[in-house]
C-alpha cells in the first residue's frame, strides 16, 4: 500500500475534528440539561410554595414558604450547577479530583473563616423551618427584645418600644421568648392598704373585669373572665393581690393598661385605698 502524506494528514485532521464535534456536542448535552434540570427543579418548588401558600390565611406563614421556596430554589441551582461543571471538566479530560481535594481544603478554610456566617445561616434556616419566629410577632432574643419586622438568613431585625432597630444576627439567638402566640396574659398586680378588706377589694376587680368584657372595645380582646390568685405578698406598705386576663396576642398591654386605669377610678368611689411609701414614726412618752 502506498502511504501518501497528504492523505494522512487529511485523515488524521477529521478524526480529531470529529473528536473535538463529539466533545462538543456532549458539552452541550450537559449544559442543556442542566438548564433543564434547574429550571424544572426550581418551577415544582414554586408551584409547591404556591399550593402551599393558598391553604395558608396567615400573611406572615405566607411569608414564611416564600422565603424557604427561595432558599431551596437557591440551592437547587447551586447543586445542579456545580454537577454539571464537574463533568463537563471531564469532557475536556481535565481530572475532577485535585480539583475537589483543592475545594475540600478551600472551604475547609473558608469555613474556619467565616464559621459565624455560616451559622448564622443554618440557624436561620431552622427558624423559618421550625415557624419560631415570624413578621409582627414580639419576641425577646436575649438582651433584645421587640416587634419582628424582617427575618432573613442572616438576622432577625427587632424594632423596640423606644423605636431602635435591633439587628440580632441569628447565630446569637440562644433562645426565643415570643410573647404573641396562640394567646397571652396579662399579669396585673393590685395593692391595697393594710387596712383594706381584701375581699372587698377583690369584689371590685371582678366587677371592673366584668363591665371591660361588656365594653365592645375590649370584648374581642379577652378571651376569659378574670382569674384572682389571691394575696401574692405582704410588701412593706400593701397587700398585692395578683390578677391575670388570658388575651388575644400582642393585647396584653393595652388591657392591662386600660383595667388598671378602670381600677383606679373604681377604688376611689369605694374609698379603698392604694397605698404608697410610709414611714411610722413612735415618739417617746
Amino acid at each position: 500500500m502506498i502511504d501518501i502524506p497528504w492523505i494522512d494528514s487529511l485523515l488524521g485532521a477529521r478524526e480529531g475534528w470529529g473528536s473535538v464535534a463529539v466533545t462538543a456536542l456532549r458539552v452541550a448535552a450537559i449544559l442543556i440539561a442542566a438548564w433543564i434540570s434547574i429550571v424544572v427543579g426550581q418551577n415544582a418548588v414554586r408551584r409547591l410554595r404556591v399550593r402551599i401558600a393558598s391553604r395558608l390565611d396567615d400573611r406572615e406563614s405566607v411569608q414564611r414558604a416564600e422565603t424557604l421556596g427561595r432558599v431551596i430554589r437557591y440551592l437547587i441551582a447551586v447543586v445542579v450547577s456545580a454537577i454539571a461543571l464537574m463533568l463537563v471538566l471531564g469532557e475536556f479530560g481535565v481530572s475532577v479530583a485535585p480539583i475537589l481535594g483543592a475545594a475540600g481544603v478551600a472551604g475547609l478554610a473558608i469555613g474556619f473563616g467565616a464559621q459565624s456566617l455560616v451559622k448564622d445561616y443554618f440557624i436561620g434556616f431552622f427558624l423559618l423551618l421550625e415557624n419560631q419566629i415570624r413578621q409582627g410577632d414580639v419576641v425577646k432574643l436575649g438582651d433584645h427584645g421587640g416587634l419582628v419586622e424582617e427575618v432573613t438568613l442572616r438576622f432577625v431585625r427587632l424594632r423596640d418600644y423606644d423605636g431602635n432597630v435591633h439587628f440580632v444576627p441569628n447565630g446569637q439567638i440562644g433562645s426565643v421568648i415570643n410573647m404573641s402566640r396562640g394567646f397571652a396574659q396579662a399579669v396585673i398586680d393590685v395593692s391595697v392598704a393594710y387596712t383594706t378588706d381584701i375581699d372587698t377589694a377583690m369584689s371590685v376587680m371582678r366587677e371592673v373585669a366584668a363591665e371591660m368584657r361588656q365594653d365592645p372595645a375590649y370584648a374581642g380582646r379577652i378571651l376569659d373572665d378574670l382569674e384572682i390568685a389571691g394575696v401574692d405578698q405582704w410588701a412593706d406598705s400593701a397587700v398585692v393581690l395578683r390578677s391575670r386576663f388570658r388575651v388575644k396576642p400582642l393585647e396584653q398591654w393595652a388591657v392591662r393598661r386600660e383595667y388598671l386605669r378602670r381600677l383606679k377610678a373604681a377604688f376611689d368611689r369605694r374609698e379603698i385605698e392604694i397605698p404608697f411609701p410610709q414611714l411610722k414614726v413612735h415618739l417617746p412618752a
